[in-house]
């Protein structure tokens, strides 16, 4: 109790250095598809680790940005406690400007500043208080994911995968997802999972002055699938989002080729299977017999269904939280997928949306909420004091 409220200190007083760190790790910007960029973001990271003489390790990964592994108290003998958070970004570089990032009173604006660095930079202000309060009862790791927003790869997996592999001991597994304050209060232990596809149709192409009697329109026959996947919105179960489309060459042609891309969520596994056959039904059938339709799975993530495990972390987290002086949790769930997802399905206990309140993720106007920084890392610097 004692070591609790002395973190508690000292994370207040280091809180403005790691607004700090927060404005200048989002200042990197990242996208998924940016390898180096994201290594930039691992290397800022990395050396902020070593300077403070912490263990850093970095595991190269194939077509994406690095997976790092930063941990205090690397020998201590007691399971670990995993912490987690991404470095990528969906915003193209320069889309907020230069500076990227603002502080406009009590707000941060910028690239991941709530999705997902602001988390990260949580994480790192809670062991950072740790390790100068003494704490030395476990190793204490903070794991960095390089491709979360595009759903952790779609085949083999590898960055989660060694995510996993080097948490597969911990005794909580900590996802710093940020959070919007209508959430605040929940800690989250259910999250639906993804699948995505991109159809392909081809029609027959003909000069447009000819299309009552000569060809056959990809788009319209798309447009007849896209109207059939559209009407899929169970917000408790299964939606089905069609996000892009592109087709068509000119306008006095009929165009030859439309393919779009759809988005499906889902709460439970068994529902997978559903949107498989709906997804089969939709592409096989054909309004103008001369247009065929095949599809490319482009995402998976299984969703994270409550469970034993997730439910005793959170209720050890709550005997810490009261312990701390800190409001209870009560168990949540989001639509959003995340990592969580797939540590969860390893068997590690793990509570998501860990990181910092905010809002507009994905969009140019994201924010983070200055005040919650210091916030969250308390309820991480007690849920470790706690186990």
């Amino acid at each position: 109790m004692e070591q609790t409220w002395s973190v508690f200190d000292t994370i207040d007083s280091l809180n403005n250095a790691y607004v700090k760190v927060w404005e200048e790790s989002c200042e990197i910007e990242s996208p998924s598809s940016d390898p180096a960029a994201v290594n930039r973001v691992a290397d800022y990271f990395c050396a902020m680790a070593e300077s403070l003489g912490w263990s850093v390790e970095r595991y190269p990964q194939q077509g994406f940005g690095d997976v790092a592994c930063i941990t205090i108290n690397a020998h201590a003998t007691k399971a670990p406690i995993a912490l987690s958070g991404h470095m990528d970004t969906v915003h193209p570089i320069g889309l907020f400007g230069s500076p990227a990032v603002r502080i406009e009173g009590d707000r941060i604006y910028g690239p991941g500043v709530m999705d997902c660095k602001g988390g990260i930079v949580a994480g790192f202000l809670a062991m950072h208080a740790l390790k100068l309060c003494g704490y030395v009862d476990r190793p204490v790791m903070m794991l960095l994911q390089s491709n979360e927003e595009i759903g952790s790869g779609v085949n083999n997996k590898a960055p989660i995968r060694c995510i996993c592999e080097k948490a597969k001991n911990a005794v909580a597994f900590l996802n710093l997802e940020g959070y919007e304050q209508s959430f605040k209060g929940n800690a989250c232990l259910v999250r639906k999972g993804i699948v995505g596809f991109r159809f392909r149709v081809h029609g027959v192409a003909a000069h447009s002055s000819f299309c009552a009697r000569e060809g056959a329109s990809a788009i319209a026959e798309a447009a007849h699938k896209i109207l059939e996947l559209e009407k899929v919105k169970n917000d408790a179960g299964i939606t089905v989002n069609i996000g892009k489309i592109m087709g068509g060459t000119a306008r006095n042609t009929v165009p030859e080729l439309c393919e779009f891309e759809v988005d499906c969520r889902y709460g439970r596994a068994e529902e997978l299977e559903e949107i498989k056959s709906l997804v089969k039904r939709v592409a096989e059938h054909s309004i103008h017999p001369a247009c065929t339709c095949e599809v490319e799975l482009v995402n998976l993530r299984a969703p994270m269904e409550l469970c034993e495990k997730n439910i005793a972390l959170l209720e050890r987290s709550n005997k810490a939280f009261a312990q701390g002086g800190l409001s209870l949790w009560a168990c949540g769930s989001r639509n959003g997928a995340s990592d969580a997802s797939d540590v969860t399905a390893c068997g590690i206990p793990c509570m998501d949306s860990m990181g910092v309140a905010g809002g507009r993720a994905h969009s140019n106007e994201e924010y983070g909420e200055l005040a919650s920084l210091a916030q969250s890392a308390k309820r991480i610097a007690a849920i470790v004091c706690g186990l």
